[in-house]
């Protein structure tokens, strides 16, 4: 019996103490738990740092964004670099990136060849980003709207005065012989229409003149003559050689003096055709020149003719009929007024500049070919046209792009095509926006470099089973794109540095 007691003493002894080590121990376990639940609070509770230009971009303590350089700026309270993502907004509907009436239900093409973008339940586009107000005023990000005004350019160009190609005049001899002499015998020389240029002795001329005055004669014997058809042969001889001292340039006047003199004169005399200055001379008295050769050149320059270069990209402001201002070196001062009469059909290779052709009258001979000057062309305006700034719109090789600013911190990128710039710095819109939206105007660079970073992101943090056909699919632990946990954004900051 009392062993039996003693069996059962040391029993109860030991549940004893097995129950009290159990008790100790979960006692432990809570107070350490609770200790982890407030270090963790402690943790949450502990200020962290983030870019304004790159908001996944977290420090716990300050510093500098390693992708812009920017200071790093305190998290708010209760904000976490691993945010849960919200659900991506469905897509509604497609629209055109050209033309934002152009809708459609599924994706596919618009009229113009350019694939449809898809459009969110919330009206915005998937390239669509969100910037929070304080940092966007941080960028100095500023927005205008889009509205219809009148666009005016005064295009400002230089050009070279030339003479009037319709009034210049070539002088030549069409017989064979010898210059005499030269009344006129200097370039530069004014000469008036009728004027006598130079004296030429031709063979052939003094035998045409002695021809003329056989048939003038036998002419005059048979034209009594009882028989008439030889009348009418001694008529027709003397027609045909006065019509061959017509075409060597006698004039009725000298063929005239011929009859009445009865004299055969030695040399021709080429009369001025027109009135104007000798812009060129070969001609020297006592050179042998031949039929057709070039003698004189005689250019009227009452009326000039300036070229003007016109850039291609302003060839759609330039019309024929325009008026322009003219100022040349010479007058420091003074305006002369010209008009567009033709804008030549091809460009020039080395300038690739097209010209114009403006005509301006020059009664006292006071402009000079070849003078340079300076044009200004007062071009039409162009009414209720759709404009914005030019300095919101990116030009990139591919296009020309515009942020559109939604509301709410959210901006989309957006595919324009524009027209014509006026001189107060708007762009014509042909297509791509609407009146009455807002477009960036300022700090539209950095949005586009967020805009393409978040992209990047995008594709790299892309979930499980959106990847295309072509991925390969991550193995036994591996890991696909950067992961989106609490340190995934320091890893994806170590892609940048």
């Amino acid at each position: 019996m009392k062993l039996l007691k003693a069996i059962a003493v040391i029993v109860v002894v030991i549940v004893a103490a097995t129950g009290g080590y159990q008790f100790g121990s979960q006692r432990q376990h809570a107070h350490e738990a609770q200790s982890q639940v407030k270090n963790e609070a402690a943790a949450e509770q502990k200020q962290l740092y983030t870019c304004s230009m790159h908001p996944f971009i977290i420090r716990d303590a300050p510093g500098n964004c390693p992708i812009c350089g920017m200071t790093l700026v305190p998290l708010k309270p209760g904000a976490t670099g691993a945010q849960p993502q919200a659900a991506a907004p469905a897509v509604t509907k497609w629209r055109s990136p050209m033309d934002p009436g152009y809708v459609r239900d599924a994706p596919g093409r618009d009229y113009m060849g350019h694939d449809l973008v898809p459009v969110t339940e919330d009206g915005s586009g998937t390239g669509t980003i969100s910037i929070d107000p304080v940092t966007a005023q941080n960028m100095g990000v500023r927005t205008e709207p889009v509205s219809r005004r009148q666009l005016v350019k005064t295009i400002r160009t230089v050009g070279l005065l030339t003479y009037e190609e319709d009034r210049q005049f070539s002088v030549n001899s069409k017989i064979e012989g010898w210059i005499e002499k030269l009344f006129v015998n200097q370039e530069g020389q004014l000469v008036k229409k009728g004027q006598p240029l130079m004296a030429i002795y031709s063979p052939e001329l003094v035998a045409a003149q002695q021809e003329y005055l056989l048939a003038l004669d036998n002419r005059r014997k048979l034209a009594a003559s009882p028989v008439p058809e030889i009348a009418a042969g001694a008529k027709r001889l003397l027609e045909a050689a006065r019509t061959r001292l017509q075409y060597w340039d006698i004039s009725p006047g000298q063929i005239e003096a011929i009859e009445k003199s009865g004299r055969i004169t030695k040399t021709l005399t080429l009369f001025s055709p027109h009135s104007g200055v000798v812009t060129m001379k070969k001609a020297l008295e006592g050179m042998r020149v031949m039929a057709g050769e070039e003698l004189l050149q005689i250019s009227d320059i009452s009326t000039v003719w300036i070229d003007a270069d016109i850039f291609e990209y302003e060839l759609p402001w330039v019309k024929v009929g325009q008026t322009a201002r003219v100022e040349l070196p010479f007058a420091a001062g003074r305006t002369f007024e010209a008009k567009i009469t033709y804008i030549y059909p091809y460009l020039k290779n080395d300038t690739r500049t097209a010209r114009a052709r403006l005509e301006l009258a020059n009664p006292g001979l006071e402009l000079k070919p070849d003078m340079y000057a300076n044009v200004s062309i007062d071009t039409s305006a162009v009414d209720g046209a759709l404009a914005i700034p030019v300095n919101a719109v990116l030009n990139s090789g591919k296009g020309q792009t515009v942020f559109v600013a939604l509301g709410d911190g959210r901006f989309e990128p957006r595919q324009v095509h524009s027209g014509v710039t006026d001189d107060n710095g708007y762009v014509q819109i042909l297509s791509g926006l609407k009146e009455g939206e807002s477009v960036v105007v300022s700090a539209q660079f950095m949005l586009d470099s967020e805009s393409t970073l978040r992209e990047a992101v995008q594709k790299m943090t892309a979930p499980a089973g959106t990847a295309g056909a072509g991925d390969r699919k991550a193995g036994p632990g591996e890991t696909t794109g950067v992961p989106a946990d609490k340190n995934g954004a320091e890893k994806l900051d170590d892609l940048f540095k």
